[in-house]
């Protein structure tokens, strides 16, 4: 078992294009003895935003803190506030943006498999 205080791990900044006001921590993974799935949290500034993408896996999103907007692939805005729950299928195109004064901060957990788009987003 590890239990940390999440201020351990440091917040970088989203490294792709279209990334606004946007850092992730990378929270737990298999360096931490993680089998199957990567645990991260994303905190946006107000105005922030992560592109518009897509990915080959699922996303599982949480909603901690603030106010902010998710589009899907059929560009559909979906109002985020804590507690919010989303899922992500694999290649759909989604954006989360923060539209509150404060941070919008969210959990995101994904499979392993994506270590590429992983050191794109600047993680390990």
């Amino acid at each position: 078992m590890k239990v940390f205080p999440q201020e351990l791990v440091p917040a970088m900044p989203v490294q792709m294009e279209g990334a606004v006001g946007c850092r992730m921590r990378r929270l737990i993974g298999s360096e931490e003895g993680a089998q199957r799935f990567t645990m991260r949290l994303f905190e946006l500034d107000p105005n922030g935003h992560t592109p518009l993408h897509q990915h080959d896996y699922e996303h599982e999103v949480f909603v901690l803190e603030g106010t902010g907007q998710v589009m899907d692939g059929q560009q559909q805005v979906h109002c985020l506030q804590p507690g919010t729950v989303v899922f992500i299928p694999p290649n759909e195109m989604h954006q989360f943006r923060n539209t509150g004064d404060g941070p919008l901060r969210f959990l995101c957990l994904i499979p392993h498999q994506t270590t590429p788009v992983m050191q794109v987003l600047g993680c390990r």
